[in-house]
């Protein structure tokens, strides 16, 4: 290569070598001061639809866990009212068995029936009053509240497009009607003594309601540990796509640093070479 005075090639190549040193450094500074290796559709393209599909499901999975903890919380409102109503319940029974003996008169059943009546009252009351978010729970209209015969349906996988994505829960009704007291009367002792048998079928009805409630907090509980076993093995998975690997990233930076050193301070030789010309003009 001779020495010309009207190009100079070498600070040209020391240049081209600069920018692209430079352009490297500064996507490993871009990557290590985000923490993420896609920052943009140019760093992987492939990698960053497979990435934002990753982060939708995952949002979709989260938040399926939080609609299932919902739902537990709507059925631990319903159990809690159901205990309440079981205690009503026992104080029937209690009344029933004191009216049902000999040793008292017409009077005094009379005064219990008024209690007797007051706690069936109460168990209509509670469970035409207890909802969960506007949703009534007792008093066998939850069906409505999803527009589905099967119950109350409770979503919590990222599509709607086969049923390991949702499932219903149904909860019974508990008014007096549906558990079959609200016609006792214990101001007698033969209606007393029917109501003793009565009012166990009661406790038994509202026992089912009970454990059907409680086999669906048991299944969303193993729901909620699927979905966050889900989520969380998802999650490892779009990291190790989208994530920078910190070690690997700072020893492309520190080489490309020295590089682009290496460059400036070649570039600045380069720019130096065409003076020599005038050495040799100058003689």
């Amino acid at each position: 290569m001779g020495l010309v005075i009207n190009h100079n090639l070498m600070a040209m190549t020391a240049a081209r070598n600069f920018t692209r040193s430079y352009e490297t450094l500064y996507r490993s500074t871009n990557r290590l001061s985000s923490g993420l290796r896609i920052n943009s559709s140019a760093d992987d393209a492939a990698g960053l639809a497979v990435s934002e599909i990753m982060r939708t499901e995952i949002a979709a999975l989260n938040q399926g866990v939080r609609n299932a903890y919902d739902a537990q919380s709507l059925l631990q409102t319903a159990d809690g009212a159901l205990q309440v109503i079981d205690e009503k319940l026992i104080r029937m029974k209690e009344l029933a068995e004191q009216a049902a003996t000999g040793t008292y008169n017409s009077t005094q059943r009379q005064i219990m029936n008024n209690e007797f009546a007051t706690m069936r009252s109460e168990i209509t009351r509670i469970a035409e009053a207890t909802r969960f978010n506007g949703v009534a729970l007792l008093n066998g209209t939850i069906s409505q509240y999803s527009g589905s015969a099967n119950g109350l349906k409770i979503h919590f996988g990222p599509t709607n497009s086969a049923a390991r994505d949702y499932y219903y829960i149904n909860i019974g009704s508990a008014t007096a009607t549906a558990l079959g007291i609200n016609t006792l009367d214990i101001s007698t002792q033969s209606g007393a003594q029917t109501a003793l048998a009565t009012i166990d079928d009661a406790v038994v009805s509202k026992d089912n309601i009970r454990a059907d409630i409680g086999a669906y907090i048991n299944r969303l509980s193993n729901t909620i540990s699927q979905l966050s076993i889900q989520a969380e093995n998802l999650q490892a998975a779009e990291s190790r796509i989208r994530d920078v690997d910190v070690a690997t990233e700072m020893t492309m930076f520190v080489n490309n640093q020295i590089k682009s050193q290496a460059a400036i301070a070649m570039l600045a030789q380069a720019n130096t070479i065409p003076q020599l010309a005038l050495t040799l003009i100058g003689g």
